[in-house]
């Protein structure tokens, strides 16, 4: 196959435990070959969705560990499988690759994940859908909405929507300490819309990730612990990950969700469930594959390809 990978600057990647590039390396031992781009290098033109991109291939050196070939401009629909794996926030600019990716699709691409299932399903309000996995919830721009909400569950978080790694994450107790200072900042003093929910003690347990698969569930989550007197598991802000098997109630509810979304045209997704609640359902670019793979008896990279190749075919 020929894959392309749109995503973020190849010198940005973690390479100790990025996602990405476990799929590239995994695809590429497999004999496949391996183009790049990033989003600003696709564009429309003579009536085609074109990508500027360039020949990838990975070595195995840990300072230089990829090389580039020279730049073409090639026609989306011309690659087995284009696979967007830029990170948040999505913006407008996001927003406006998923409408190319949505025209190359109409041209015979093949895009993971779909882009239209891609725009309608927020990472944060997506969980929406299925009201009785999620915790008590609340979203608003109102001020005065919030206050209701914590005079009632006392001890919340505060998050926007638009948000990843745990960025602009806050806790507020039955204290009520700095609430709206809080809300009037993150929301921009009403300009943008938060999610508002309870807390869950059951956080210091973990943030499990879950990942969904071509409709399949990865048996393994990542627990995302926080440290010290961080809330946040996410491992952007400092969490520990622990590779565990999914407890009855993890297993349930991916297993219900996992052939709903993925006929849906969401190839790869990553569940975030803190004590069995469902807090997140992650679109754009789900991670963990490394540490879940070199913690537990279960290669996901492998479980990914295998899964892709299937879809191609």
């Amino acid at each position: 196959m020929n894959l392309l990978f749109i995503a973020d600057p190849l010198e940005s990647f973690k390479i100790k435990k990025d996602s990405t590039l476990a799929m590239m390396r995994v695809a590429q031992e497999a004999g496949h070959h391996l183009w790049f781009c990033e989003s600003r290098n696709i564009l429309w033109k003579e009536n085609l969705v074109v990508a500027d991109c360039q020949s990838l291939l990975i070595k195995p050196s840990s300072t230089s560990w990829f090389e580039l070939g020279a730049s073409e401009a090639r026609a989306l629909n011309s690659f087995s499988a284009i696979l967007m794996r830029t990170d948040p926030p999505f913006d407008i600019e996001y927003l406006n690759t998923t409408w190319l990716l949505s025209a190359a699709v109409r041209q015979g691409a093949k895009v993971f994940n779909e882009p239209a299932a891609v725009r309608e399903h927020s990472e944060k309000l997506s969980i929406t859908e299925f009201p009785d996995l999620i915790p008590p919830t609340l979203v608003t721009r109102e001020l005065g909405a919030v206050e209701a909400f914590h005079k009632i569950h006392q001890d919340i978080v505060i998050k926007p929507l638009d948000g990843m790694g745990g960025m602009g994450v806050f806790r507020v107790g039955p204290d009520g300490l700095n609430l709206a200072s809080i809300v009037e900042t993150l929301g921009e003093n009403g300009a943008r819309t938060l999610m508002i929910q309870r807390f869950l003690p059951e956080i210091a347990q973990g943030d499990k990730r879950v990942l969904l698969i071509g409709g399949e569930v990865v048996p393994y989550a990542l627990a995302r612990i926080p440290q010290g007197s961080e809330i946040r598991g996410n491992l952007a802000a400092g969490g520990k990950g622990v590779a565990m098997l999914l407890t009855e109630t993890e297993k349930r509810i991916a297993e219900k969700l996992a052939p709903i979304l993925y006929q849906r045209g969401l190839f790869l997704v990553g569940l975030d469930l803190i004590g069995g609640c469902l807090t997140e359902i992650n679109v754009t670019s789900p991670t963990c594959f490394v540490e879940i793979t070199e913690q537990s008896s279960f290669d996901v990279p492998q479980f990914w390809l295998k899964a892709l190749e299937k879809a191609v075919s």
